[in-house]
């Protein structure tokens, strides 16, 4: 009966339509039906043709709302399948009429579509000059046929998927002449053909085109990904917008194409401008031009003079002192438990150290360590290892600055404490990181050292160059470490050393003799210390090594099976998740995702033989002791003769004690092996937001899986969540992520509330974020009596605080454009550390200068400033508004980029998603699109000022 129904229905609506037409509506109508029948009836091709032209007329003139269908659209639909029928009949007739009929069918498809893309089949057989007279509406279903029908036909008609291209140019050309950027890039995506999109750009579209291009890469799957930016950056190219193809050339990861801008122009001043934005990249390019200033440009050998320059503008060049951010008498003390600041350990005076050269860090002067009396009275109130990571804090404080920095270290150099001595070799290293001059005098000073038999004096030479290198590639500290990782006779730490530094100066190069320098290391190892905690050092070295380069990948995987250890696990997911950094790939955050949530191995099968042993064995009398129960919760295999032994009541006392306590040692050592075997997974954890951080999208949705993993993870995965919610989160510190962190820095288990603490530092580096001060300074009170969490405290207060609110750890740069390689490696080198805590930065063991390896953090910082210098490069005042970044992609017109602004003279800071612009466009002429950094102001000849 519901048919019926619906039947009845649509004649009373047909009734309703019917009465409703007005006189002007239903003279139309009766029109177009008069001249269909003459089409259906007459058998004169004047009248045919006189017909046609009337009902193209009709469609043509016709307008409507937005909302509904055209008229004489709406009135032909009825009769679209009798007219399909006269084409027929035409056709075969070979009628010289067909393509005027083709035509109007093919908009009459529009109301009738069926799923057989007739619109495009009539456009194909009618003439194809006329595809241009129908509108936009027409051109954009048309092109979603073309999409579709292309698909369908794909490898089957190579002559039919031709016509489909030829077709798409022209509307192509159609799109672009009426602003219709975005759907002329989808139609080319769709038939694979965007690399001609070059052909049809011209000066007034290229820039909007090019800029719905770079947006859609992070969406996009690869290879159209590249394609896409290596269309732009041709784009950009040829309509001589250097600085824009520069930015997309340092995307695509290429240095021919860099070389390429560079040859583009003989300019040295925009060469100049061009070596500033690549100087951001650290990645040791050389200029292929005769003009030493623009390399040092690229060398950053003038940010020590621009940051200061800064510093003095903005009134913060008098030092201070860690109480400073500390501010121990705002902390609470209700419940007796003192004051934090009066506390003067070994492990605070450490932290102290970090903190006072986090929060002087480049500024060259500091109340702490550097004091007129003795030189050495704060260095020697921390312990052994401390002294060496203290003397090196002078290196942060003079960062950047080479000359004024190697002098104040030099005389600690020939200290006859050997771990004074460490500390000033890796200060000289710290200070050099980003900044490469001709002479690379760490590299002179440090080279010595590292065959040296004194470990402590070894490893710090090692970390320095691998800190002062970063990013670089630089030859020559390849052949100083490179045998240190393959020399079996020396201990494994310094091998482990070497990888990673190694890692970080030539991350993202996929390396061959490194890459397999390592995985022969792992191979020739002893079983046995394929387990140390280092190993991850040495793991982490290979993985940097791939950073970014998902094409390469798989041999080196593929490599990697060969090493017959759970290690080759971790060490899979750890290269899978660094070549993926920054792409937003949603099939490696499922693939993760999975391997966090999966169960240890043979758990559940284990599961059923536990079940089947407690119905086949019944205790008698005394029921399972407290071992048994911790057997099943470990879920080992071996719980099923244990259980049956130690129910047996035959069995003696004595020997029963001394099982019990073999098999509570057999049960650590194995939950030790299990959470090694199962490290994978909080490599996994960090992967999701080394990947995701790439786009918007993708964070906010991997912030609600942290959430899963933290209620439902074991204890390495919820210690992994608090760095990998960070790693997203890196300076910008929004209320929904800190507040997050800071109920996890409560956490009962204290490495989690630790790494927590670390990533509230994290989120909030350098932007002296209130909020953030106000939770760390409760911390400290909370975690007064636990040295450990209260060092990470400190060290987050440093963090949040850096540079007195000047600097910063984030890894994009050109307005988040860009990831840096080198920050990325910097920022996952210290989240690696933090799996396990106890074992590097917050070591127990004097010895060891494991928390040196915090200092890995320096090839990642950065100054957040705007500097305008004029063709001199010497530093010049202009006024430039700052505010909030808008997205203006496919928006219509000239929309504003900015919103809230604050107009503000230079230098000024730029915080986490501002932009800045020009205030008055016409007396400067930026040589760069994007304001950020170092930017060269040429003044504009035409400028001529007016007297008020």
């Amino acid at each position: 009966m519901a048919p019926i129904k619906e039947e009845e229905g649509k004649k009373d609506i047909k009734k309703v339509e019917e009465e409703e037409l007005n006189e002007e509506d239903q003279h139309l109508k009766d029109e177009l039906e008069s001249l269909v029948e003459k089409l259906l009836e007459s058998n004169s091709s004047s009248v045919y043709e006189d017909s046609l032209n009337q009902l193209k007329n009709y469609i043509k003139n016709s307008t409507t709302s937005l909302t509904a269908v055209p008229k004489p659209l709406k009135f032909l639909r009825p009769h679209y399948e009798s007219l399909t029928e006269l084409y027929q009949d035409w056709q075969s007739n070979k009628s010289s009429l067909c393509n005027q009929l083709s035509d109007i069918l093919s908009v009459l498809a529009m109301t009738y579509d069926n799923g057989k893309n007739e619109s495009l089949k009539y456009r194909l057989l009618s003439d194809d000059n006329t595809v241009n007279d129908w509108g936009h509406e027409y051109m954009r279903h048309l092109a979603l046929e073309i999409g579709n029908s292309y698909q369908e036909n794909l490898g089957t008609d190579d002559k039919y998927i031709n016509e489909l291209i030829e077709l798409s140019l022209k509307i192509v050309q159609y799109f672009l002449k009426h602003n219709a950027e975005g759907d002329a890039v989808d139609l080319l995506l769709e038939v694979e053909q965007i690399e001609k999109l070059i052909d049809f750009v011209d000066d007034s579209t290229f820039s909007r085109v090019c800029l719905y291009m770079v947006s859609c890469v992070p969406y996009l799957a690869p290879p159209d990904d590249i394609s896409f930016l290596s269309t732009a950056y041709s784009i950009y190219l040829q309509n001589n917008q250097l600085t824009q193809a520069l930015t997309l050339a340092i995307k695509l990861d290429d240095e021919n194409l860099i070389k390429q801008v560079f040859e583009s122009t003989t300019d040295e001043l925009i060469h100049k401008q061009l070596g500033f934005i690549l100087s951001q990249q650290n990645n040791g390019f050389k200029y292929p031009g005769e003009n030493e200033e623009v390399q040092q440009c690229i060398a950053n050998v003038k940010l020590t003079e621009y940051f200061k320059y800064l510093t003095k503008e903005l009134n913060l060049l008098e030092p201070k002192v860690p109480e400073d951010i500390y501010k121990s008498h705002l902390e609470n003390n209700k419940n007796g438990i003192g004051n934090s600041g009066s506390i003067d350990s070994a492990k605070q005076n450490l932290a102290g150290s970090f903190v006072n050269s986090f929060l002087n860090l480049g500024f060259g002067n500091d109340k702490l360590v550097q004091t007129e009396e003795d030189n050495k009275s704060w260095i020697f109130k921390t312990k052994d290892a401390g002294i060496t990571s203290t003397t090196a804090s002078l290196g942060s404080i003079h960062q950047w600055d080479v000359n004024e920095g190697l002098q104040v270290l030099d005389k600690f150099t020939y200290s006859e404490e050997d771990e004074v001595k460490a500390g000033a070799l890796l200060g000289m290293g710290i200070l050099s990181s980003n900044v490469h001059d001709e002479v690379d005098a760490a590299l002179a000073l440090l080279q010595e050292y590292i065959n040296d038999p004194r470990k402590i004096l070894q490893s710090s030479a090692i970390n320095g160059l691998g800190i002062a290198f970063a990013g670089t590639a630089n030859e020559e500290v390849l052949s100083l470490l490179l045998p240190l990782i393959s020399d079996l006779d020396i201990p494994l730490e310094i091998s482990s050393l070497a990888s990673l530094a190694l890692g970080h100066v030539f991350v993202g190069t996929c390396h061959g003799d490194i890459t397999s320098t390592i995985l022969q290391t792992l191979l020739e190892r002893d079983f046995s210390q394929l387990t140390n905690k280092f190993i991850t050092l040495l793991s982490l070295g290979l993985g940097l090594l791939y950073m970014g380069k998902t094409e390469q990948v798989d041999d080196v995987l593929g490599t990697i099976d060969a090493i017959e250890h759970p290690i080759s696990k971790t060490l899979k997911v750890l290269v899978n998740i660094c070549a993926y950094a920054g792409t937003g790939n949603v099939l490696q955050i499922q693939s993760l995702l999975q391997m966090c949530t999966a169960k240890p191995t043979d758990q559940a099968a284990e599961e059923k033989k536990l079940e089947q042993s407690e119905e086949d064995t019944k205790p008698i009398g005394n029921s399972t002791t407290a071992n048994d129960v911790d057997m099943e919760d470990a879920g080992e295999g071996e719980i099923n003769e244990q259980s049956n032994n130690e129910t047996n009541d035959e069995e003696p006392k004595d020997e029963v004690k001394s099982e019990s306590k073999d098999e509570t040692k057999e049960e650590a050592t194995e939950e030790e092996e299990e959470e090694a075997d199962e490290m994978y997974k909080g490599f996994a954890v960090l992967g999701l937001a080394l990947i995701a951080m790439g786009e918007d999208i993708g964070q906010d949705m991997v912030l609600r899986h942290f959430s899963h993993l933290m209620h439902y993870g074991n204890s390495l995965i919820r210690r992994s969540v608090p760095l990998a919610i960070g790693l997203t989160s890196t300076a910008n510190p929004q209320m929904k992520v800190f507040e997050t962190l800071s109920r996890y820095s409560h956490d009962p288990d204290l490495e989690v509330a630790q790494n927590a603490i670390y990533s509230m530092g994290i989120v909030g580096t350098g932007t002296n974020n209130a909020r953030l001060a106000q939770l760390l300074r409760q911390l400290a009170s909370y975690y007064i009596k636990s040295s450990d969490t209260l060092f990470m405290v400190r060290i987050a207060q440093g963090l949040l605080h850096l540079g007195k609110g000047t600097l910063t750890l984030t890894p994009f740069n050109s307005e988040r454009t860009i990831i840096s390689k080198v920050s990325l490696a910097s920022l996952l080198t210290i989240s690696v550390l933090l799996l396990n805590p106890k074992d590097f930065l917050l070591s127990d063991s004097n010895s060891e200068t494991t928390h040196q390896l915090l200092y890995y953090l320096t090839p990642a910082i950065k100054p957040k400033m705007l500097v305008t210098v004029d063709e001199n490069l010497n530093p010049i005042k202009v006024n430039v508004r700052v505010g909030q970044a808008v997205d203006v992609v496919g928006q219509a017109g000239k929309p504003k980029t900015i919103t809230g602004w604050v107009t503000q003279s230079t230098p000024v800071l730029l915080n986490y998603g501002e932009r800045a612009e020009l205030e008055n466009t016409d007396e400067w002429i930026s040589l760069t699109n994007s304001l950020e950094g170092i930017v060269i102001l040429r003044k504009n000849p035409e400028f001529m000022e007016v007297d008020n």
